[in-house]
C-alpha cells in the first residue's frame, strides 16, 4: 500500500524509513529547499544525520499529491501543526484512514490531539495515534523498538497493526486513545523535571522517586479524563516516560539539563533546534489538571520554572521537596 508521511523531521523521517521496506512510502515537508536537499544527499541531515534515505523512499513538498495517492495518512508534524495538516487532508481527500504520531496538549485550547482531529474530520473518522517509547535515532537505523496504536475503533487496529508491524518496529493495538495520549503528553513535562534533578546532582534515589511519583500524576489526570490505569502501566505510559526521562536521546530531559545549568529558556530553544514538546505541553497540563481538581505537584513545578522568571531550580525545588506528605 501507499504511505504518505506528512512531517520530515527526525520522527516522520525514521517512520518513513521504518515502512518504507514493506509499503511504498512518500514523505512530505513544508520547506521545498530541504526537500530538494534530501532528495539530493539522500540524507536528512538536519533532522536525522548519519542515516541515509534509501532510492525507493520517494520525498515531496507538494501537499497535495502526497495526500490523493496514499492509502493511509501519516501525521508526524509537531503537535502545533497538526490541525491545520489534517484540516488540509480533509479538503483534499476524505475518508482515507489517518494515523498521527504528535504529542502533546493543543496551546490555548488544552485539547488532546485525537479531539483535534475528531474537530476537524469529525467523530466517525477512521484515525488513531501511533505512541511509545522511541527514539528515532533508533528507529530509524532499524533497532528493536515497540510501540502503540490506539484508536477507539478496535477494527481499525486490527487492520493496521498487522499492515505496520514488523519484526524490528513491534506495534501492540490499544483502544484507550485518552490513556495512550495523557501518556505520551505529560511524560514530556516530567522529562524536563528528570533533567533538572539529574543536572543538580540529586542522584539515582531522585530519578526514581520523580519517575515513580510522575507516572502516578500520569495516571491520575487520565483516569479524570476517562482514561484506563492499564493504559498507563504499558509501553503509552510507563514505557515511554521512563525513555524520556532517561535517555540522553531526549530533547525534553536536555531541557531540564540546561535550566539546571541556569540557561534561560530562551537560550535553550535556540541550541537545540528542534520542538520540546514538553515546554509548551507544561501550562496546558497544568491548566487541565486544575480545571479537573487533579493535584499534578510535579508537572506545576516545571511549569513555574518555565514560566515564572522570579524563580530558579533550586528555589522551585525547595517548594517542592517542602511539601507536607500525603498517602502514596
Amino acid at each position: 500500500m501507499r504511505i504518505a508521511v506528512f512531517g520530515a523531521g527526525a520522527w516522520g523521517t525514521a517512520l518513513a524509513l521504518a515502512f518504507s521496506p514493506r509499503h511504498d512510502v512518500v514523505l512530505w515537508g513544508r520547506d521545498a529547499g530541504h526537500i530538494d536537499t534530501l532528495a539530493t544527499t539522500r540524507h536528512n541531515e538536519r533532522y536525522l544525520p548519519g542515516v541515509p534515505l534509501p532510492e525507493e523512499l520517494a520525498l515531496t513538498a507538494d501537499f497535495a499529491a502526497a495526500a490523493r495517492t496514499a492509502d493511509l495518512h501519516l501525521v508526524v508534524t509537531p503537535l502545533a501543526g497538526l490541525r491545520a495538516a489534517v484540516g488540509e487532508l480533509s479538503r483534499l481527500q476524505p475518508g482515507t484512514p489517518l494515523i498521527w504520531a504528535c504529542k502533546g496538549l493543543e496551546a490555548g485550547t488544552g485539547k488532546l490531539p485525537h479531539e483535534i482531529v475528531a474537530e476537524e474530520l469529525g467523530p466517525a473518522a477512521l484515525c488513531g495515534v501511533l505512541t511509545g517509547p522511541s527514539f528515532a535515532a533508533e528507529v530509524a537505523r532499524g533497532m528493536p523498538t515497540a510501540v502503540t496504536l490506539a484508536a477507539a475503533d478496535p477494527a481499525f487496529a486490527s487492520r493496521w497493526v498487522p499492515a505496520l508491524h514488523q519484526p524490528r518496529l513491534r506495534i501492540y493495538a490499544n483502544s484507550d486513545l485518552v490513556g495512550a495520549e495523557i501518556g505520551g503528553a505529560v511524560k514530556n513535562v516530567l522529562a524536563i523535571a528528570a533533567g533538572v534533578s539529574d543536572g543538580m546532582g540529586f542522584g539515582l534515589n531522585a530519578r526514581a522517586a520523580l519517575i515513580t511519583r510522575g507516572l502516578a500524576e500520569i495516571a491520575r489526570l487520565a483516569e479524570a479524563l476517562g482514561g484506563r490505569p492499564e493504559t498507563l502501566m504499558g509501553l503509552a505510559g510507563m514505557g515511554d516516560l521512563i525513555l524520556t526521562c532517561t535517555g540522553d536521546l531526549s530533547r525534553n530531559r536536555r531541557v531540564g539539563l540546561a535550566l539546571a545549568q541556569g540557561k534561560t529558556l530562551a537560550e535553550i530553544l535556540g541550541e537545540l533546534g528542534h520542538v520540546a514538546e514538553g515546554v509548551s505541553t507544561a501550562r496546558e497540563v497544568v491548566k487541565l489538571a486544575t480545571r479537573h481538581g487533579v493535584q499534578m505537584p510535579l508537572c506545576e513545578a516545571v511549569d513555574t520554572l518555565l514560566h515564572n522568571a522570579r524563580l530558579g531550580p533550586r528555589e522551585v525545588v525547595e517548594q517542592l521537596l517542602s511539601r507536607e506528605p500525603r498517602h502514596e
